[in-house]
């Protein structure tokens, strides 16, 4: 079969995937004179969002979960979509997406097979459900001609743990997927003034309020629980200190009832659920941004937050490491509401760190156009 060069197909498990690790590269690379294509889950927002972004997309479940029979039948429409679409480059994200992205582009001898590993998923699993999750992404590194680890300690962990040879692994400048947009959507200067005034009134935060903050999925891994238990300790001494927590509850890997009854009743914490716009007018009502989680690839929000001038909580887990610049844009803390608590404290009572540090650091080492280039390069 034939194989355009300029032809790109990235395969994603869900939907929310392709604004978060692909964004503005369907339009950057469109006018490059290049066609993009998405496979992924079905969903509500996708057709709207490949309108929005010009891109062509295919419909095929990529479920976490395995099935021989399911994930055969996908593998095989993949494979129809790369002949009619004559795909010349083929980029797997997430375990499950990036499984059977490489395993179609290898059956179709697609020239160039690029597998994404956003992260280590098998850092916190134990016994035969880590053996599995290592030998999947060592058969999609097999299958692969290059990988991206979208952090340097992921890199490391990766050489480390023997997914794939050092030589056929790298990190995108200094890491991400695909870098911010620091001069646009997460820029503060862009940020309308009447729009935040309607969102405050919205979700009920005053402009006195001091809000602590996250985006994302609401589940143990991200440090939910610890960062719900610090807040119950800082609100006994900030009357005026709220919890905006901008995501969706799961099924895997739940929140405790007792965490989650805290979400939802407590008037001092406010959970918009799942929001698909407006990312950047949340960041805009924030004073510092946690993510206290157990691990990561290289955490987008955390990138967003600082390019949005907002000071970060995190911890020292892969990827979040290379996140920050301790004691310039944020800081570190244990798996501890203690430690969080203390953090936030430091922050608050001290401004030990810098927003505008933190946005100039993003900037410099994270602004997507200087990603894009480097993504460019594994085309050609």
């Amino acid at each position: 079969m034939k194989h355009n060069d300029k032809n790109i197909l990235h395969v994603v498990n869900i939907y929310f995937v392709l604004p978060y690790f692909i964004g503005g590269q369907f339009a950057f690379f469109r006018q490059k004179g290049y066609r993009m294509f998405a496979v992924c889950s079905e969903s509500e927002y996708l057709d709207g969002y490949a309108r929005e972004q010009g891109f062509g997309y295919k419909v095929v479940p990529v479920k976490r979960s395995f099935s021989v029979k399911q994930d055969v039948k996908s593998i095989r429409q993949i494979c129809s979509y790369i002949r009619e679409n004559e795909i010349g480059v083929i980029v797997g994200h997430t375990p499950k997406g990036g499984l059977l992205a490489m395993l179609a582009g290898w059956l179709m001898r697609v020239p160039r097979r690029i597998y994404f590993r956003h992260g280590l998923v098998y850092e916190t699993s134990h016994g035969l459900k880590r053996f599995v999750l290592m030998t999947v992404d060592r058969i999609s590194s097999a299958c692969a001609t290059k990988i991206v680890c979208v952090s340097p300690s992921v890199l490391q962990r990766s050489i480390e743990d023997h997914l794939a040879p050092a030589d056929k692994q790298l990190v995108l400048g200094n890491g991400t997927c695909s870098g911010i947009d620091t001069q646009g959507k997460f820029c503060p200067e862009k940020i309308d003034g009447d729009h935040l005034a309607a969102m405050r009134r919205r979700w009920g935060i005053a402009d006195g309020d001091w809000v602590i903050g996250y985006t994302g999925r609401l589940v143990k891994d991200k440090g939910i629980i610890e960062l719900v238990s610090a807040f119950r300790k800082l609100k006994k001494r900030y009357r005026n200190m709220k919890l905006l927590l901008v995501g969706m509850f799961e099924v895997r890997d739940a929140l405790p009832e007792d965490i989650q009854d805290d979400i939802k009743n407590d008037p001092q914490i406010v959970w918009t659920d799942f929001q698909n716009t407006d990312q950047e007018y949340f960041y805009a009502m924030m004073n510092v941004y946690v993510l206290a989680s157990y691990r990561e690839g290289f955490p987008t929000g955390v990138l967003e937050a600082q390019s949005m001038g907002v000071p970060v909580v995190t911890t020292r887990v892969t990827g979040c490491r290379d996140a920050i610049v301790e004691g310039r844009t944020g800081l570190f803390a244990e798996h501890s509401a203690d430690s969080i608590a203390e953090a936030i404290t430091e922050i608050h009572d001290k401004k030990v760190v810098s927003g505008t540090a933190a946005r100039k650091w993003v900037v410099e080492k994270f602004d997507n156009l200087i990603v894009w280039n480097e993504i460019e390069k594994l085309y050609i």
